[in-house]
């Protein structure tokens, strides 16, 4: 892609020209091997030379330095930063816990490349929070007591992740990166309509999880058990860097429905959410007996809501945007 309106001084045409940046591919040999990158260069809109561009040099070393550590499946400086978020963790502890030298994360941290070996000790660790437990086990004695405590509830917070199914998860990382601010309200009923949705499109859940009624609608208590500390503020959890950039993970029928959901009920809040799930059959029929207020944990069984979204499909097409927001038009009349 070229950008315009940038100009600099063209040492071939001798002035201050317009350039574009544009991507360009070049050979390096690294280690005895050959590798094509692709890299950002300024060309000069009057004459087609490259120009030499304040800042550029820097990027072209990152851009070469992401490729390689891509195609070599080494760890980015990123991974060791959501490593030492993840488990509040500091540079010199990190490295110890991990069997390293005190100053290896340093240096990686700098633009050190690792070691595959080493790149695969810290990947693992940030995949897996009792990997990073047994390392911190292994390596108690090189630890502070307060590093070591610190770092250890974190990987037992990080743990409790897996109480929820990986398809949960996944979808949940999926809507933090498609949406900028997300309550707990707004996320469980989200997932609530993901659910009913892919149901009616494809004749099958997309969640294992068991959805309940609670007051304020269909609730995953699992997943309300993770961001109950968040109460009505929206969602900032570290946790969830461990599946950052994993929508590949999900299918393209997943990735669609988890769009359509996003692009039409996700314009909303987590009230309007509830009162949309309010005046839905599945709901209503599992709070009968339940006056308002009064708590209550039934089971909306992923059958019933499958049959009511398969009706809803029929009448409102819910394959597309423009069907659904018709049917969260219809249901927020329905709450005046």
């Amino acid at each position: 892609m070229a950008e315009k309106g940038r100009r600099d001084f063209c040492i071939e045409c001798r002035k201050e020209s317009e350039y574009l940046l544009q991507k360009r591919e070049i050979v390096k040999t690294i280690r005895d091997k050959v590798y094509t990158f692709g890299i950002t260069a300024a060309v000069c809109t009057e004459c087609g030379e490259e120009m030499s561009i304040s800042g550029l040099i820097d990027k072209n070393i990152q851009e070469i330095d992401g490729q390689f550590r891509a195609v070599e499946g080494l760890i980015s400086i990123e991974d060791i930063e959501k490593l030492m978020k993840n488990y509040k963790i500091g540079k010199a502890p990190l490295s110890l816990a991990l069997g390293f030298g005190e100053v290896t994360i340093s240096r990686y941290l700098e633009g050190q490349v690792p070691s595959k070996e080493y790149s695969d000790i810290v990947r693992a660790a940030l995949a897996s929070p009792s990997y990073m437990k047994q390392k911190l086990e292994e390596n108690r004695r090189k630890l502070s007591d307060a590093a070591y405590k610190k770092a250890m509830a974190a990987a037992d917070s990080l743990e409790s992740l897996f109480s929820v199914s990986e398809k949960m998860l996944r979808v949940i990382a999926y809507i933090f990166e498609k949406l900028e601010e997300v309550t707990p309200l707004m996320l469980q009923k989200l997932l609530y309509f993901i659910q009913g949705i892919y149901s009616a499109l494809y004749g099958k859940p997309i969640f294992t999880d068991d959805c309940r009624a609670w007051i304020h609608g269909p609730v995953y208590p699992e997943v309300y058990e993770l961001f109950r500390d968040f109460k009505y503020n929206p969602i900032d959890d570290a946790r969830f860097a461990l599946f950052t950039g994993t929508a590949d993970a999900l299918t393209d029928e997943e990735k669609r429905v988890v769009d359509l959901v996003v692009n039409t009920f996700g314009m909303y809040g987590g009230k309007i959410l509830e009162r949309i799930a309010h005046n839905e059959e599945p709901w209503k029929e599992a709070r009968k007996g339940y006056g308002d207020g009064v708590p209550s944990n039934e089971l909306l069984s992923k059958e019933r809501i499958m049959r009511y979204y398969m009706a809803v499909n029929r009448k409102y097409c819910v394959d597309s945007e423009e069907g659904l927001r018709n049917y969260i038009h219809d249901m927020l009349d329905q709450s005046f």
